[in-house]
């Protein structure tokens, strides 16, 4: 009698298997510390889980976590989020009024031979952007924040779908599900440290920009 083979879980890009049942915010994020809905956990250190105010008036979501973020198990600890954080209060909003997440919890990196043990990080494609997502619905159902700002293109996709473009739609509140007119998108905090001296006041004055329309929607 032949045996029914068995998928592996990464193998079904999906975490909605790992989801509690029940349970608040810290249930999610215990469970989520042992997600193999993708293959990113393989290599990645650990899952880097939102962070913040549990009851956070606005949540912003990144792309994914860094080379910082993956080895101290937290969100936005490198210089993006010094930015991000100097952004926010010439913007207006309250850091401490803030929970902060990525679109997906697993590092992902290549090593690049010509850069020696460097961790180079790579952009998530859709599928794992898919198989991610049940933890981001779960905790912006759990913070129920009055906006959501939506940290560079992928952070976008996410959100909004493949055709979003963060160049386009930036800076502007849009509709998010059945939340209506809630969602501010800018560029990732990153950004404005990849763009050369000359441009990087500009870049970031673009980004303090975008955040104050979400203060306005949040006043």
């Amino acid at each position: 009698m032949a045996t029914k083979s068995r998928v592996a879980p990464e193998e079904a890009y999906t975490a909605t298997p790992f989801l509690p049942e029940r349970g608040g915010l810290k249930a999610v994020r215990e469970a989520a510390a042992g997600c193999r809905g993708c293959p990113l956990h393989e290599a990645a250190t650990q899952t880097v889980f939102g962070a913040g105010n549990p009851h956070a008036r606005v949540v912003l979501i990144g792309e994914q976590p860094g080379d910082q973020e993956d080895r101290q198990g937290k969100p936005f600890v490198g210089p993006a989020g010094r930015v991000l954080t100097r952004a926010l209060d010439e913007a207006g909003i309250d850091p401490d009024d803030t929970y902060i997440t990525n679109a997906v919890k697993h590092f992902k990196f290549a090593y690049v031979p010509e850069r020696g043990k460097r961790r180079i990080h790579k952009a998530p494609s859709l599928r794992e952007m898919t198989a991610c997502r049940p933890w981001l619905d779960a905790e912006v159902r759990l913070v129920d924040p009055d906006v959501l700002i939506a940290l560079g293109a992928t952070a976008g996709k996410a959100l909004l779908g493949s055709s979003f473009r963060v160049t386009k739609q930036r800076g502007v509140l849009l509709p998010y599900e059945e939340r209506g007119e809630c969602l501010v998108a800018t560029i990732h905090p990153s950004a404005v440290l990849r763009v050369g001296d000359e441009d990087r006041e500009a870049a970031y004055a673009g980004l303090v920009s975008d955040l104050r329309v979400a203060a306005r929607a949040l006043a």
